[in-house]
């Protein structure tokens, strides 16, 4: 099947690679002269694991290519995903420029009874927005079809290739039996293609993270609670999550959630219902407690070294929002750096893959980088642990001791056991578990 994809971010790269892989002759337009540049040369510009290996194989056997000219695949495709971006606008709604433009474009060069495919996330209604768009400037007939992602950064690949599901909001039976071809070769074992109406596909997209999100805020919340009545959080993780009902997965209370999807997507949906005049008031609680959340070990450091942090020097291990990717957009990293230079103290990071991002985040001295995770530990008063790479998760001890100012962790992953940490001579705090130290935070 002929198919183009417009836009190369991590989505379209994404779903681009993978259909392609599938014997698709697929095309993937962006308007980043630069960035077509570096793909048709191979060089891939977001870390994926496995993405780069099969955009070359691709690449290779001529399934895809990368081109600014829209037009032309458009012209040819019989399937035309949007995979642009739609970042939040300072009101916290979706930002659909991008795929308004998108749009336009598609409708100027569309060949006959060909299916448009949202990608994007996007608020319920955007297909409408889309459709209109397209029939301003075509009389051809087309169809519709919200095709929402559900890949995890780090895992994409795999999400794509083996998924869990497929959810598509049709408008008629054509698009049904485009996007039946289309998913068929990723569907050998069994998992379900999920067709529904269009708007409760744009939705279906936008309430699973808000349940995942919610999950993560409500365990934040259970683990101040453990800190206040001696109770730990490890264990009530497992004592819930074998409960079948309810399940283990994004049960772990930590320093907060962040990324590209699980924030913008809360406070667009928010924001989408306040234009309903719906009040998504536990959403809200959600995303208001992620943001406390994310400087809880800057108000724990605040406790074990006063306000006032001139001078004092932090070793932070993790700066992507999550290990096997280097996305910091949300980041808890970036607010414990904000809140921690704020008040005077100096940072020096490490992370496997997310240092060169940082750089064009940070300016400057604002953050110093070690070569290793080992380097920024020398003279820094305590290591700050913001990311569960596995590299971070079996550290020699004594080494760090040895490194350290001082024998000190904040944990905001609950990586180690604090009796062991105790143990090894350490003061140590994590979230929602006994704190190890002079001060007992509460």
């Amino acid at each position: 099947m002929e198919v183009t994809v417009i836009g190369t971010g991590y989505v379209g790269l994404v779903a681009g690679s993978c259909l392609a892989v599938a014997g698709n002759r697929v095309t993937c337009a962006d308007v980043d002269e630069a960035r077509i540049r570096r793909l048709n040369s191979g060089e891939v510009p977001i870390y994926e694991p496995g993405l780069e290996a099969l955009i070359a194989e691709n690449l290779a056997a001529g399934r895809l290519r990368f081109t600014t000219d829209a037009a032309e695949g458009i012209r040819t495709a019989e399937v035309v995903f949007i995979a642009v971006g739609t970042p939040p606008g300072e009101d916290g709604f979706a930002d659909l420029d991008f795929v308004r433009a998108a749009a336009g474009t598609i409708g100027e060069h569309l060949r006959p009874h060909a299916v448009v495919v949202t990608k994007s996330t996007v608020p319920v209604g955007t297909n409408e927005i889309v459709r209109a768009e397209i029939a301003r400037r075509t009389d051809v007939p087309f169809y519709m079809c919200a095709n929402p992602e559900f890949l995890k950064e780090g895992d994409a690949v795999a999400d794509f290739m083996y998924p869990d599901r497929v959810v598509c909001g049709v408008d008629a039976d054509r698009a049904r039996e485009r996007m039946t071809e289309l998913y068929e070769p990723f569907r050998r074992s069994g998992n379900p293609l999920i067709f529904m109406d269009i708007p409760s596909a744009e939705l279906t997209k936008y309430a699973a993270n808000a349940m995942l999100a919610a999950r993560i805020s409500l365990m934040n919340q259970f683990a101040e609670l453990c800190e206040r009545t001696g109770a730990d959080i490890e264990r009530v993780r497992r004592g819930i999550g074998s409960d079948p009902r309810i399940g283990p997965a994004f049960l772990y209370a930590g320093a907060g959630y962040g990324g590209s999807c699980l924030p913008k997507d809360v406070q667009a949906l928010i924001r989408s219902a306040a234009e309903r005049d719906l009040d998504l008031d536990i959403l809200r609680a959600v995303n208001e407690t992620n943001d406390r959340q994310k400087t809880l070990l800057v108000r724990k450091i605040r406790r074990r070294f006063g306000e006032d942090l001139s001078g004092r020097r932090f070793a932070l291990w993790g700066l992507a929002f999550k290990p096997r990717t280097d996305d910091m957009r949300a980041a808890p990293s970036r607010a414990i750096v904000a809140a921690l230079r704020e008040r005077g103290a100096s940072i020096v990071a490490h992370d496997p893959v997310a240092m060169d991002p940082a750089r064009d985040v940070y300016l400057g001295d604002e953050v110093e980088y070690g070569a290793d995770e080992y380097e920024t530990l020398d003279g820094a008063d305590a290591l700050v642990l913001a990311t569960e790479w596995l590299q971070y998760r079996r550290p020699d001890w004594a080494a760090v001791g040895e490194r350290l100012a001082r024998r000190i962790v904040f944990d905001g992953r609950n990586l180690f056991d604090p009796e062991r940490m105790a143990e090894l001579g350490f003061e140590y705090y994590s979230i929602g578990r006994r704190q190890i130290g002079p001060e007992v935070v509460a």
